[in-house]
């Protein structure tokens, strides 16, 4: 069996997807116009074919992995692309949104005469040897793309219409990522206070599993701050403007922006969790 398959965009989650699918037979095409050279690198290393908008037009299955804020941007592209066509590809946004978002993806999808699956990612990008990440898919045609299971990924399919996978994965990252924030702010205001080595110690003594999750989450966190930015907005956006909590998102999202720039600029916050986590680490031996 063979399947064409596009992803945009080639990525750290893209482009680890598509060497999973390449490694289990799928012809995998991408966009590379204007990437950085990493980029182009990023993408050959995976398998991963460039091709012009028409190729891409003509998968059978279009996978967007893309920051959140240019989900819609990318739908409408598509769009373009795919309604000029006899023979649709199947688009799976698989982007971090909330329900509001995906549904609009799904309208811009639809009036192309497209069939659309909502999905979420939750995981981190596929290893060699790895399991990889989770795909929960939802919608009519959820089942249709539940072929990618023979490529390699872990498909689960979620009862209900667009929008269910991404309630989940709103929920899951609310709380996850929510989690990172909260004791990434805790842990540096802790450090510039005097306090590290005893929130460290208590930590140890009373939560030992959320200690262990902050010495992998801090540093791990650094890189990435700037895509959740969008993500926490989605997030509050998922929990509606009337929520109680949903400024707290918007004051995650704030938090991310603060590290994002810092992680780019002169890294003081980033030392101080990182020389956190080392110290976890150190404290074990």
């Amino acid at each position: 069996m063979s399947k064409t398959i596009a992803i945009l965009a080639p990525g750290a989650m893209g482009s680890a997807v598509a060497r999973r699918l390449n490694e289990h037979g799928a012809r995998v095409l991408t966009c590379l116009k204007g990437r950085s050279e990493a980029t182009l690198k990023r993408a050959a290393d995976a398998g991963m074919v460039g091709a012009e908008d028409e190729a891409i037009a003509e998968a059978d299955i279009i996978l967007s992995i893309v920051p959140p804020g240019e989900a819609v941007a990318l739908a409408e592209r598509l769009a373009a692309l795919i309604v000029r066509r006899e023979k649709k590809p199947i688009l799976v946004d698989c982007n971090a949104v909330n329900v509001d978002t995906v549904q609009r993806i799904e309208e811009i999808i639809g009036s192309a005469q497209a069939p659309f699956v909502d999905a979420g990612i939750i995981g981190f990008p596929p290893q060699p040897g790895g399991k990889g990440p989770a795909f929960y898919m939802s919608g009519e045609f959820a089942s249709e793309v539940a072929v990618l299971k023979d490529f390699g990924l872990e498909v689960r399919i979620v009862e209900g219409p667009v929008g269910a996978a991404s309630v989940l994965k709103m929920s899951y990252a609310g709380i996850v990522k929510g989690l990172a924030g909260i004791g990434s702010a805790m842990v540096i205001a802790a450090t510039k206070a005097g306090a590290a080595d005893a929130l460290r110690d208590e930590l140890a003594l009373s939560q030992p599993a959320i200690l262990a999750r902050l010495e992998v989450a801090l540093p791990d966190m650094i890189p990435k701050a700037y895509r959740w930015v969008a993500e926490m907005r989605e997030i509050s956006g998922f929990l509606g403007l009337d929520h109680p909590a949903s400024q707290i998102y918007e004051g995650f999202a704030r938090w991310f922006e603060h590290l994002a720039a810092d992680a780019t600029g002169e890294a003081v916050d980033a030392e101080l969790m990182k020389a956190f986590a080392a110290s976890i680490a150190q404290k074990k031996t």
